[in-house]
């Protein structure tokens, strides 16, 4: 499946939608998205959108078969401040000739409406962003035929072996490099991390007696010790085998807190 991209498959920058071809909306792919945006300076200042990516990935297979990004001028390009760009590396000269929202909104509709959506703390942050975008320019936004938030749906399931379970920890966690804060790199990265959570969690549910967090833990230590070495500390796991709802609840919120606390890029 062909799809537009900024500036050729799966790089940081680019300015426009592209002339590929886009999927029409409601097919059976999972569209991991990201956005970007501007950091709030004052009270009460919103969020601009500057820059939308997704990757559709067959359900089936698990493998990317078409990707869609574009840069997104704000109406004011102000709002790209130092903080913005610290966050992103989203420079206003980079915005200023990109298209404006409702240049790119069909193509951007076309991509997600109807269809699965999978990102990391989407519900929270990114489907707000989306949804006022589209109300900026009074059209109706894309609606999700399910949605797939793995940022609780990680912190339930694999536990909080990755510290704060940001996109940026887990990818430490699993060695895959450090996050760019770029929506089409970063989907790509929410993927494998996800690939990855999920092949930890099946070898561990096939051996439960040899491949459990404790025991790994526990080894882990050992050696430290042998060596002269300060334990190292981590997070003991969340249960998986049938938690109580006091523990999940517990679990949700020490990532809302985490989000609330935490630093003021995208969590």
């Amino acid at each position: 499946m062909e799809m537009a991209t900024s500036a050729g498959e799966g790089t940081s920058g680019g300015g426009g939608g592209g002339g590929g071809a886009v999927p029409e909306a409601g097919g059976p792919e999972i569209a991991f998205f990201d956005v970007e945006t501007s950091v709030p300076q004052r009270a009460g200042q919103g969020y601009a959108l500057l820059e939308f990516g997704a990757i559709l990935v067959c359900p089936r297979r698990l493998v990317v078969v078409g990707s869609y990004a574009t840069l997104v001028r704000p109406g004011d390009l102000g709002v790209v401040s130092a903080a913005s760009v610290r966050c992103n590396g989203i420079t206003r000269d980079a915005v200023a000739a990109a298209p404006a929202f409702r240049d790119v909104a069909d193509a951007v509709y076309s991509v997600l409406h109807g269809r699965v959506w999978a990102g990391h703390n989407i519900v929270r942050f990114d489907l707000a962003r989306i949804r006022e975008a589209f109300a900026e320019i009074g059209r109706p936004p894309p609606e999700p035929k399910g949605m797939i938030d793995t940022l609780p749906l990680l912190t339930q399931k694999f536990g909080r072996r990755a510290g704060d379970m940001k996109m940026a920890s887990l990818a430490n966690y699993f060695g895959l490099g450090r996050q760019s804060h770029r929506s089409l790199d970063d989907v790509r990265m929410n993927l494998e991390v996800l690939k990855y959570c999920a092949t930890v969690l099946f070898l561990e549910a096939s051996l439960p007696g040899v491949l459990t967090v404790e025991n790994l833990v526990e080894r882990a230590i050992t050696r430290s010790q042998a060596n002269g070495a300060a334990s190292p500390e981590v997070p003991k796991p969340v249960a998986r085998s049938s938690p109580d709802s006091s523990k999940r609840q517990r679990t949700i919120s020490r990532v809302d807190n985490a989000i609330q606390a935490g630093d003021r890029c995208k969590f």
